[in-house]
Parts: C-alpha cells; sequence; structure tokens
C-alpha cells in the first residue's frame, strides 16, 4: 500500500479529462493526506521495533523486496510530507493552466518510484524504481515543451541513464561475486580482490553521484531549472537528488558496510570530493543573477552535506548526514515554492528584481528568509543542527579541516543569500512591481501557506531536535539499531 498508492491518483490523473480538475484536485489530495497517515502508523510500529517485508521471485534467483525499516522511513516521512505540501502548492501554481492531466499523473509516479527506492530490499530492486524515477520525471522537466525545456530533458536524461548504466554494471559484477544483494543481509565480500571491490564501490557511487550531482556529474541539474517551480521543488527536495544520496548511503552502510569501505581507504577520497562539491556548488551559486539558477547550484553544494557525513565512518558525522537528508528536503522545498511565488504573483525571476519584495509579499519572503538562515546553518534552524554533527563528525574522525569546509560554506551560503534578503527587505520597492495583496484569495493562500508551513517546520526541526520523532532523534534511533557496527 505504502508504494503503489500513488499509482491509483496517477491513473485517474491520466484518465480525467481537464474539466474534471476539481475532483482531480481532490482525489490528489486526498490520496497524500491517506499516504501520510499510514507513514504515521508505520513510524508507531517501527519506533517499537517491527520490521516489515514483503517479498516476491520475479526473475530466477532475483527476489523484488519491499522492506520498512527505520533507514526507509526517514526517506519515506519526508517524502510523504513533502508529497502533500507540493500537491497543494502545484494546484495553486497552475491553477487551471494546460496539460495538468498529464502532469499530476507523472507527478504522482514519481512519488510512487522515491518511495520504492527507500523501500527496496534488494540492490536489483532498488535499480528499478531508480529507472522508474527517471522516467517518470522526465515529462515534468519537459512540462512547458519550450525548446529550452526540451533541451534540458535531453541533457537530463543523458546524464541519468549514463549514471544508471554505470550503477547497473557495478551490481551486476558484484552479484556475479556473492549472489543476491540484500541490504538487511550485507552481502559476505571477504573472498573478492581488493582492486575489484575498490573499481565497483567506484563505479557504483559514480552512477549513484549523477543524480546526487556529485561534480563533475552535476551538469544536468541547473539546465533543470527550465521546468516550472513545482518540479524543481520535486526534483530538489523530495526525489531525485534524494535517491541519488540515498542509494550512496545504502551501499556505504548496507552493502559494503563501514569497515569495508575504512579497510579499503574508499571514505577519505569520497569525502574529499563530497567537500570538493561543497564548495564549487557554493561559488557557482554566488555567481548566479538568476533566482532559481543560485538554489540549484545550492543544491549541488548541499546535497553533499550529507554525502560528506556517510564517508567521515563516525557516529557523529553519519549522525549528521542522515539528519540534512530530511532538513535539506524541507529547507530547500521552502526556497522553491517562495521563489516560484514570487515569479508567480511578480514575475520576480532575478536577483536585482527582488527590491522591496518583503514588504508587498511578506510571507513569502519570512518563508523565504527562515529557509535561507537555515542553509547558513544559523541557530536555531535545522540547518544548524545538521552542520553541527557534521563538525563534531570531522573532529571525531580526525578529519579537522571538515570544520574549515563547513566555515567555508557558511560563508559562501551567507554571501550569496544575504543579499537576496536585504534586496528584499532593506530597499524600496521597484516602481516596476504592480501592487500585490499576497493573501487574496482561496489560489493565492494555497501558493503562500505550503511555504509558511514548510518555514515553520524548519523552525520546529532545530528548536525541538532532542524531542521523540523529530529527524535527529529518528536518525539517532538507526545509529542505535546496527548503523555504526
Amino acid at each position: 500500500m505504502l508504494v503503489f498508492l500513488p499509482f491509483v491518483p496517477a491513473l485517474i490523473s491520466f484518465a480525467l479529462p481537464e474539466r474534471m480538475a476539481v475532483w482531480r484536485d481532490v482525489i490528489n489530495i486526498s490520496f497524500a493526506l491517506a499516504k501520510l497517515a499510514l507513514v504515521g502508523f508505520l513510524l508507531l510500529s517501527v519506533e517499537d521495533g517491527v520490521t516489515t517485508e514483503w517479498r516476491y521471485e520475479f526473475l530466477q534467483g532475483h527476489d523484488f523486496i519491499l522492506r520498512t525499516d527505520a533507514f526507509a522511513l526517514l526517506f519515506i516521512t519526508l517524502s510523504a510530507f513533502l508529497w502533500l505540501i507540493a500537491t497543494v502548492y502545484a494546484i495553486a501554481y497552475f491553477g487551471r493552466g494546460p496539460h495538468l492531466a498529464r502532469f499530476f499523473g507523472f507527478f504522482n509516479l514519481c512519488v510512487l518510484a522515491a518511495t520504492g527506492v527507500a523501500m527496496s530490499g534488494t540492490a536489483i530492486t532498488f535499480f528499478v524504481f531508480y529507472e522508474l524515477l527517471t522516467l517518470a520525471t522526465w515529462p515534468l522537466v519537459v512540462h512547458k515543451g519550450d525548446e529550452k525545456s526540451l533541451r534540458a530533458g535531453r541533457i537530463y536524461l543523458i546524464y541519468t541513464l549514463a549514471g544508471s548504466a554505470a550503477y547497473l554494471a557495478g551490481i551486476v559484477w558484484l552479484k556475479s561475486h556473492v549472489g543476491t544483494i540484500e541490504f538487511a543481509a550485507r552481502p559476505d565480500l571477504s573472498g573478492i580482490p581488493r582492486l575489484e571491490l575498490t573499481l565497483i564501490f567506484i563505479l557504483c557511487i559514480g552512477g549513484l553521484g549523477v543524480k546526487a550531482a556529485l561534480i563533475p556529474f552535476h551538469g544536468w541539474l541547473p539546465e533543470a531549472m527550465a521546468a516550472p517551480a513545482p518540479v524543481s521543488a520535486l526534483l530538489h527536495a523530495v526525489a531525485v537528488v534524494k535517491a541519488g544520496a540515498f542509494g550512496i548511503l545504502r551501499m556505504i552502510y548496507d552493502v559494503y558496510g563501514i569497515d569495508t569501505v575504512s579497510d579499503l581507504g574508499l571514505g577519505p577520497p569520497l569525502a574529499v570530493l563530497a567537500a570538493a562539491t561543497i564548495l564549487y556548488g557554493s561559488f557557482r551559486a554566488l555567481m548566479q543573477t538568476d533566482i532559481k539558477k543560485r538554489l540549484a547550484y545550492s543544491t549541488v553544494s548541499q546535497v553533499s552535506y550529507i554525502i560528506l557525513g556517510a564517508s567521515l565512518i563516525g557516529p557523529f558525522a553519519m549522525i549528521g548526514g542522515l539528519v540534512h537528508l530530511v532538513h535539506q528536503g524541507i529547507m530547500k522545498i521552502t526556497l522553491f515554492m517562495c521563489a516560484g511565488a514570487l515569479a508567480n504573483r511578480m514575475g520576480i525571476k532575478a536577483v536585482a528584481d527582488l527590491d522591496g519584495a518583503g514588504r508587498m509579499m511578506p510571507v513569502t519572503m519570512a518563508a523565504f528568509s527562515v529557509g535561507a538562515l537555515g542553509m547558513i546553518g544559523i541557530p536555531p534552524s535545522a540547518g544548524f543542527i545538521s552542520k553541527w554533527y557534521l563538525g563534531l563528525g570531522g573532529l571525531q574522525s580526525d578529519a579537522r579541516w571538515v570544520v574549515a569546509v563547513l566555515a567555508g560554506s557558511s560563508l559562501l551560503n551567507a554571501l550569496y543569500f544575504l543579499p537576496l534578503l536585504y534586496r528584499a527587505w532593506l530597499l524600496a520597492p521597484s516602481q516596476s512591481h504592480a501592487p500585490v495583496r499576497e493573501l487574496d484569495g482561496a489560489w493565492n493562500r494555497m501558493l503562500v501557506l505550503p511555504a509558511a508551513i514548510t518555514a515553520l517546520t524548519v523552525l520546529v526541526a532545530g528548536l525541538f531536535a532532542a524531542f521523540p520523532f523529530s529527524p535527529l532523534s529518528w536518525v539517532i534511533l538507526i545509529a542505535e539499531r546496527g548503523y555504526l557496527k
């Protein structure tokens, strides 16, 4: 039910004619609420130690396995919560525009694929959903149908399909040695030559690193900003980049294991690559004049915090990286929804057009400010919690240079976010901006309030980080249940 629940609104969305848009909207929101309720039930069960598994042999020697454990539910809870938020936002953003039956059909298939990625019990099952995610997101990237969008779609497919091929080659190579690669029962790698293990790891991490936007495989992500704002939010916060990062975490913790990664010396090179991506993405974000492209390069930087935490092979670093999987998603969807609202209501797309926007759309810019300050790492935001644990992890792993990387990244984050806030709040509104009544009408409230909710979540996740069922508490639960062994 958890995986295939979005399949129902996907089929209905494809089938309903455009004139029945109200029914489509109600069905999409209803199923998103139902999935969130199901996730809540599973959170209570898994916290009590219950793990559920469904297994089906779909090819000889290849079991199709879906599994709910604490690690899977971390990603699933994020996607279920943000699916509901993004659905409400997308309905308001597009209004009664064209081709929305197609959009919401593929939108729901993306959620299905992202949930499948999280619940996959084997490397092959993971690959099936990983590929479905690629194919389901392509129609969203090219939704506008103009030449810029089609070009972005071509680049997206070239990068992601090449990455998938590399990952498939790696897992097939590994399977030839160990048989079925189950995440819950880590394969025995002791009889495989070190060189082969290293090459397989490079193939798999390189393939997964495409979706995770590790340099030099990040080029598709800024190009994908040709897509509408709801798609950008989905790509950056919920589905694609998170699937790549989640796959890398699975390879490190559930396939190789931290002892093997450490023994092969694979952690430090991956940490250096992640650190380089963090700084490179921040530098490139600083150079962008378009708001969405600035946010895109910020994603290139921020997602690599997750990979940095995993590659340092230590308790605090692991906690910092895993909790950032959630925190980055909440902060980034807030920023993209705000950017979309500014473009939709005021035509603001460039940094230079932000003058006085805070006075005209105060709720939107307040939410944007919370997301931006969280990305910088200002307490008590969720971003501060992530960076605090990553810094402790660097010191614990005797990699003091990590603290310098985090400090440098935070400085660069401030340099490319604070000028936006300065323009929006402290400069006079441009004469070219027509007066806007931000919360006038149901459609406008639906456009603004989702970002306000996620911005509030950014603060709650930071202020109440020690409370039960907070992202941090859940990640600590994951660590205590075996990911540090």
